[in-house]
């Protein structure tokens, strides 16, 4: 599978630029969702090549949206990586669980950012 589109996907505008920026200047082609609706939605219509997901949002957090995603057969082959604050064991688990195939912990570097990138490409 090559990756050329990717998905961010923050309801915090400050973390949603920031990997924005990661991706872009790594010569990726982002689009965002500030939440979890917008994401299933916009992965209907645009299908990235790969999303990165925050847990923690309002109305629909990232679990849900996953959960949504992983279901639609239109989105269910798009591996869903977290990105998040959340990096306990449990919360590792409750990822696998939910779908996603991995999870970056806040705070990260741009070189953990594009690591995930590149176990898809």
């Amino acid at each position: 599978m090559s990756i050329n589109k990717i998905m961010a996907v923050d309801d915090s505008k400050v973390d949603l630029i920031n990997i924005q920026n990661i991706l872009s200047d790594a010569g990726y082609n982002v689009i965002t969702a500030s939440s979890g609706h917008e994401a299933i939605d916009k992965a209907s219509v645009e299908k990235p090549d790969l999303i990165f997901m925050d847990v923690v949002m309002q109305k629909m957090d990232g679990y849900q949206a996953c959960r949504e995603l992983t279901h639609q057969d239109s989105t269910k082959d798009i591996p869903i990586v977290f990105v998040t604050a959340k990096g306990q064991k449990a919360d590792r688990v409750w990822a696998e669980m939910t779908g996603a195939k991995g999870l970056v912990q806040k705070p990260y570097t741009p070189d953990q950012i594009i690591e995930q990138v590149n176990q898809f490409n």
